[in-house]
């Protein structure tokens, strides 16, 4: 008989502030998920590592002139692309996932559009979000906008595994049924008894009712591992930050690829379900990502396109 890998039941928030008393007035309690922790983390490391790439001048060009970002650049940058992946990923999600499906539920309540606490944050909102950042922070310091990018295209894998591995331990977004011997029975987590329940009062089983693929932990591996694998050995053994474009193409073709093939394993948002075609909304939203990396690819292999200007002199 079958039995699926046991999940590994990690309560979904790290630790819980207490209520906060203060007379009669009190606030709280406020958990600290490991979502946002991987928001957190994620950002830390991926700056740190842009910041060890920007001193190697020898990956930017063979005359080891100076890196074309600065680190009053970089940590300027910083706060504005996390702004970029917050504003950018719920609006992303209430515009690709919410407001085409389901606009009732945003006609009746406004205000759910802030509230991030509810769940509900699109990657590739996000990635738009981060490309206004970048825009911003390039026309603001008289950068160019591949090297902003190309920094982030070898860190932001840091960030994408560490959500899904967060998504994991939320029990969400898992994938479909499947009989694999790593399959897994995801159940839900009920808050106030801050246990995970497999069946309701009446018996019925709760969350992915049955044996399902672990798609989150294919897309650490893959978005996240992988591809931050194969960017950082372009970049460190092929020097492609001399060629400015090509590290951005090759992550947005990598992260498009990798999300492409794991949607064939992940299952739709409910009040979704399957695109024409059998498609899903996160291969939808992959396709401006091959385009855009093939164009940013062939445009960086082309003569001369590897002539970085200094910062004084680069267009925004």
């Amino acid at each position: 008989m079958f039995v699926a890998i046991p999940f590994p039941e990690i309560d979904p928030a790290v630790f819980t502030i207490p209520v906060l008393s203060l007379g009669d007035f009190s606030i709280g309690p406020f958990p600290l998920r490991w979502y946002a922790l991987s928001y957190i983390i994620g950002l830390l490391l991926a700056w740190k590592y842009a910041d060890h790439l920007i001193k190697k001048n020898n990956l930017w060009s063979a005359d080891n002139v100076k890196s074309p970002v600065s680190k009053d650049d970089l940590d300027d940058f910083i706060f504005w692309a996390m702004m970029g992946v917050l504003i950018g990923g719920r609006l992303g999600y209430i515009f690709f996932y919410q407001l085409p499906f389901e606009p009732e539920r945003l006609l009746n309540d406004p205000l759910m559009i802030f509230k991030m606490w509810e769940g509900g944050m699109s990657f590739h909102g996000g990635l738009i979000g981060v490309a206004f950042a970048m825009a911003y922070t390039a026309h603001q310091r008289g950068l160019s906008i591949l090297s902003l990018s190309d920094l982030g295209a070898a860190t932001a894998p840091i960030a994408l595994f560490l959500g899904r591995i967060a998504n994991f331990i939320n029990g969400e977004l898992y994938g479909r049924k499947t009989d694999v011997s790593w399959g897994m029975n995801f159940p839900v987590f009920d808050e106030r008894s801050r246990t995970w329940m497999y069946e309701d009062a009446l018996g019925r089983e709760l969350g992915s009712q049955g044996n399902v693929h672990p798609s989150q932990l294919y897309e650490a591996a893959l978005e996240g591992l992988l591809l931050f694998s194969i960017v950082s050995f372009a970049v460190w053994k092929f020097k492609i930050y001399r060629k400015p474009g090509m590290a951005t193409g090759i992550f947005l073709l990598g992260y498009a690829a990798a999300r492409t093939f794991v949607e064939n394993f992940r299952e739709p948002d409910s009040h979704i379900g399957f695109l024409p075609g059998n498609l899903t909304m996160g291969m939808l939203l992959s396709v401006p990502m091959i385009l855009g990396g093939i164009y940013l690819i062939n445009r960086a292999n082309k003569p001369n396109s590897g002539k970085r200007l200094p910062n004084s002199e680069t267009p925004s």
